[in-house]
């Protein structure tokens, strides 16, 4: 990834930010798009650590990551604090690492 690659993705980002404040100026979105829009961080992350974890290249896997995964989601579910959930999930698939034999 060259540097002016870099720049162009930034300067295309903010644009669309200040594209947004320009369109809605003080006007409020409906409430129904307003709750929409306030799941999409959520979905993209999940998303994300979705496909980072049952991928490798572009190959479908299931492995130790899987089992980090699992677990650190449980202990978010059970509102464990953020430090133990991913303590939680690091100590787990290291230790499914571990015993795999694949370190």
């Amino acid at each position: 990834m060259t540097w002016q690659l870099v720049l162009l993705l930034a300067a295309g980002a903010y644009s669309f930010k200040v594209l947004g404040l320009i369109v809605l100026g003080g006007r409020h979105v409906p409430p129904r798009l307003d709750r929409c829009l306030a799941l999409v961080p959520a979905a993209l992350l999940t998303a994300l650590v979705v496909k980072d974890t049952f991928s490798l290249g572009t190959e479908l896997v299931v492995d130790a990551r899987a089992a980090g995964v699992g677990v650190a989601a449980l202990a978010a579910w059970r509102r464990a604090p953020l430090a133990v959930v991913i303590a939680l999930g690091a100590i787990v698939t290291a230790s499914v690492r571990q015993l795999a034999g694949a370190v």
